[in-house]
């Protein structure tokens, strides 16, 4: 194996070997602290143009298959592991890891220490880093590249993840309602367990209007979760805004809660270095119940949490709350029918503690039909 250089802009260099493709790649570094569920990190859309750093040392153990994907192809800009496994083992399994980031263009790195770089992005702050394998480049050449990299803050990457066009995810059973998904990114396993829920979800593109919605005269609309920066997406808060004066019901996760929070009048500001993995304590506000959930965002929206807030929707408040930092992590409105998560309910692999947020978008969408 050829010896590969993770290389972070402030100049900080880890030597390993190359793992996946080789090549050069560059992205935002940050790290992911799940035990399991690698695949579904990285076929997550939300990872576009991010190098994961996973903190579990152990990775690829059980392989990959197509069943698990949460997209149709692997997001991440690249992919940092310390030991992978040298053995897929699992009855389900249809590739071994390796061959399918080779397979998809991935380019890794292995045998570094990820806790040292876990605890440099935990003190220094989510930065841009490469992945430089097989080039004859120097040390200070390779901190060049890097910094002559595109940030996070200000990115518009939405576009790039999206589907062209609407298709339709039929309801299990009994339809009892129509949702408009708008995918910034989404997951697959958001719109099946909608439709576990006897909901018939339309997948639409983020560039979307509020003609196309209405064309399918929804019950509710979903706002998924997706990369970038929420402050690029004027076009997408305004459609919200108009959603929100309609009074059709909205339920957002992860990026569509900051795109909500926005419509709602609030600023974004970016984490010093996010919350990503499986690991998270939340606790609701108002039932003090802790949920532990599944997080990917590194933006976050900046609400009081101590009172409740006015908006030209009428009145608000905070319902979760992160017990590590205090991020807010839920809205709802009070006299509207619109709430937002900046976690993820689906949360495949796990943990399901949220689940029960899709019951409530149902709930809510049952209490709108029968007003």
């Amino acid at each position: 194996m050829a010896v590969a250089y993770l290389v972070l802009d402030d100049g900080r260099i880890f030597e390993g070997r190359s793992w996946g493709a080789t090549g050069r790649t560059c992205g935002e570094a940050v790290f992911q602290t799940g035990m399991t569920g690698y695949q579904e990190t990285l076929t997550d859309p939300s990872y576009h143009k991010q190098v994961v750093v996973m903190t579990a040392p152990h990775i690829g153990n059980t392989g990959v298959n197509t069943a698990d994907n949460e997209s149709s192809k692997i997001w991440v800009a690249g992919y940092v592991v310390r030991n992978p496994s040298s053995l897929t083992s699992n009855w389900r399994a249809e590739n071994d890891l390796e061959s399918e980031l080779i397979k998809q263009e991935i380019i890794g790195i292995q045998s570094v220490d990820t806790r040292a770089i876990t605890r440099h992005l935990r003190d220094r702050g989510s930065m841009r880093v490469g992945i430089f394998s097989d080039l004859e480049l120097s040390r200070e050449e390779m901190v060049v590249e890097v910094r002559k990299s595109a940030q996070m803050s200000g990115a518009y990457l939405v576009a790039d993840v999206s589907t062209a066009k609407k298709y339709v995810v039929p309801a299990i059973g009994k339809k009892r309602f129509v949702v408009a998904a708008l995918d910034l990114g989404i997951k697959a396993a958001t719109p099946r367990m909608l439709s576990e829920r006897g909901v018939e979800v339309h997948v639409m593109p983020y560039n979307s209007t509020v003609e196309d919605i209405n064309s399918i005269n929804p019950d509710g609309v979903f706002l998924s979760n997706g990369p970038g920066d929420p402050a690029t997406m004027t076009q997408t808060i305004e459609l919200v805004r108009m959603i929100l004066a309609a009074q059709i019901p909205i339920f957002g996760i992860c990026f569509g809660h900051q795109i909500l929070g926005r419509a709602l009048g609030f600023e974004t500001y970016k984490l010093q270095f996010g919350h990503r993995g499986i690991n998270q304590p939340v606790i609701d506000k108002n039932t003090q119940k802790v949920e532990i959930t599944a997080h990917n965002h590194g933006f976050a929206v900046k609400a009081p949490t101590d009172a409740q807030f006015t908006t030209v929707y009428g009145p608000g408040e905070v319902t979760h709350v992160s017990l590590n930092d205090g991020v807010v992590e839920g809205l709802q409105l009070l006299d509207a029918p619109a709430f937002s998560v900046q976690y993820h309910p689906e949360a495949a692999a796990g943990p399901h503690d949220a689940a029960y947020l899709f019951d409530r978008f149902v709930d809510l969408m049952a209490k709108k039909v029968n007003a």
